[in-house]
């Protein structure tokens, strides 16, 4: 089906047809049917910690290939479920579903627990010796045997999945569905916060500002319960790092990352030194907009006069022309998730803000966002079109072996919004539209490293002062505010600022420090482009295969396969210099 003028709903048909229909409820029997038969098959092999195994080679082949296949249709369930209720959360039938089914699949995350524990009392060098399916999974069985130094008594994580339904999960769940859900009265309109939210790209100083602090005034209403979220999580987080083993929450999030901590310090390191640059920037831009300082509500202002609007189908085929010109690969993709309905552009109510992209096992995935007609959200369409294009590299590798880090993850959707931009930069665009699409670069390069530092710094914040007792809505305000402060500087007025945005973002009521592994992907992702303008036809298999191979090796050896170093600030320093280059660029054309 071809693209319409309107920002698209996605078609989930291709997974199920309704979650009250005869056949997800009977795909849903069959799951849960499947995951007793696999829980009876760990017990049979005796997959949990209780010694080595002296037929480990062949338990293991049996096991991962059990697991392998059980965790497609698991995750075909799941993505279904999730595609509904974030973009709908309204949907009461989705919602007792989705917890339905959180509820009957605790046992897979146990498995996964007990298989980990399991390959730590094994010879994993004889086990790699003897199966070509431990060959094959050698990376995952490595990690997972340094994990399990880090895992409780096999009942206390049992315990521990159990209590995080009505823990963690339950916690995340509240602040989804009452900031999706959250109304915000602007003026005499009552509009859902995803749209309040968007007017921060209005070219009306007057619109920003109003929605700003309509905005703050709603997440003020909400602010108990969100901090009930924050602290329920963080102590959790907090409590069951420590008692696993690790230092520090950072310590645990880097293993996650598939990064050590001397590469997050280099990356943290170049950041620091990076932020005079994006300061000269944000004062630039605020002299283009014929102000003294820019406050929070403009830094998405738009610049270059009159900001060109995009259509939705214009977006989709510019994005899909520009990806052509990298690879016929890369375009037909972008095609088949336009035809196919695999992409939910619209803003409306109940729906969540931001953006992703999910895989769904074994072939598709699914982008949801909220389209406005800027050429901001034709880069976003182009960021998470590239974590589709990551999954169809990933294809020939079974789930197990999928599992890839943040950090690597964000690579490929880097990599993309670059194309989309350079092309723009080196095409038959006006010089107006020109610096538009610079500055929405900038701004984004700006997002990701001066406010992905500073929500770093916020989240151990949290964690350190966390660990003593609870949180009240003003501290975690008073510590995003500090945050913002240390990072933007001069560069924002000090007295609008967003106390709120721990509020705003889901990411902090999931997985732990999630923020550095964007700038991690940002950066790499300039440093692979360096490299692909280089000798672009040499790069691209190279690329494919580096795409392939995110589950199946460390982010620093994968980086080696490209020459580059992570470990020291020298790279980071360097793509960093790409930015400042850009910055330069804006403050000649503002002049």
């Amino acid at each position: 089906m071809a693209t319409t003028l309107a920002a698209p709903r996605w078609d989930l048909g291709f997974l199920f047809s309704s979650p009250v229909s005869p056949e997800f409820d009977l795909a849903c029997q069959n799951c849960y049917g499947d995951l007793e038969a696999l829980v009876q098959l760990f017990d049979r092999l005796g997959i949990r910690k209780g010694g080595p195994d002296a037929k480990a080679a062949e338990t293991f082949g049996q096991t991962a290939s059990a697991l392998n296949e059980f965790m497609i249709q698991a995750f075909r369930i799941s993505a279904f479920l999730s595609g509904l209720v974030t973009t709908n959360s309204y949907d009461q039938a989705a919602q007792a579903k989705a917890s339905e089914f959180q509820l009957k699949t605790t046992d897979l995350w146990k498995l996964r627990t007990r298989l980990t524990a399991w390959i730590g009392d094994q010879d994993i060098e004889r086990m790699l010796q003897e199966s070509q399916v431990a060959r094959d999974h050698e990376y995952m069985i490595r990690r997972a045997h340094f994990a399990a130094q880090h895992l409780l008594s096999p009942e206390e994580e049992a315990l521990a999945a159990d209590l995080s339904l009505t823990g963690s999960s339950a916690w995340q769940k509240l602040h989804g569905n009452m900031t999706s859900q959250l109304q915000v009265k602007v003026g005499d309109e009552t509009l859902p916060m995803s749209v309040v939210r968007n007017k921060a790209y209005d070219s009306d100083r007057d619109v920003r500002r109003e929605a700003y602090m309509a905005e703050l005034d709603a997440w003020k209403k909400v602010e108990v319960p969100l901090a009930a979220c924050m602290n329920g999580i963080k102590g959790e987080t907090s409590l069951l790092a420590k008692k696993r083993g690790w230092p520090s929450p950072v310590a645990m999030a880097c293993f996650n990352a598939n990064i050590d901590e001397q590469t997050l310090d280099a990356l943290m390191t170049a950041a620091h030194e990076s932020f005079p640059s994006f300061r000269r920037y944000l004062q630039a831009k605020a002299r283009m907009l014929g102000l003294e300082k820019l406050a929070w509500f403009d830094l998405f202002a738009p610049v270059g006069g009159e900001e060109r609007s995009w259509e939705y189908e214009e977006a989709a085929q510019f994005v899909k022309a520009t990806f052509g010109t990298y690879s016929a690969k890369m375009a037909e993709f972008a095609q088949s998730m336009f035809d196919n309905q695999r992409i939910d552009a619209e803003a409306r109510g109940g729906k969540r803000d931001g953006a992703y992209c999910m895989g769904v096992p074994p072939t598709d995935s699914l982008i949801m966002m909220n389209f406005k007609p800027s050429f901001g959200s034709v880069s976003t369409l182009a960021h998470e079109l590239g974590h589709g294009y990551h999954n169809l590299c990933l294809q020939k590798r079974t789930l197990l072996q999928r599992a890839t880090p943040a950090t690597l993850a964000e690579t490929a959707s880097i990599f993309c919004e670059t194309i989309i931009r350079q092309a723009v930069l080196a095409g038959e665009f006006s010089e107006s539209e020109k610096l538009s699409v610079l500055e929405a670069s900038l701004q984004g390069s700006c997002q990701v490293v001066v406010d992905i530092t500073s929500r770093f710094l916020f989240e151990k914040s949290i964690f350190d002062k966390r660990s003593d007792r609870e949180l009240s809505a003003e501290e975690i305000c008073d510590a995003m505010v500090d945050a913002q402060k240390a990072t933007y500087g001069d560069g924002l007025d000090p007295e609008f600022l967003h106390p709120y945005m721990w509020s705003v973002k889901p990411h902090y009521y999931g997985s732990t420090f999630y923020n550095f592994p964007y700038m991690f992907g940002l950066l790499f992702g300039l440093g692979l482009y360096a490299v692909y303008e280089q000798d672009a036809e040499a790069f691209k298999a190279r690329y494919d295969d580096l795409l392939s191979s995110t589950g199946l090796a460390d982010a620093a050896s994968l980086a080696a396969r490209f020459g580059i170093d992570i470990r020291t600030p020298d790279f980071w320093r360097g793509s960093l210099r790409l930015i400042d280059q850009d910055v330069h660029r804006f403050e000649a054309m503002v002049k």
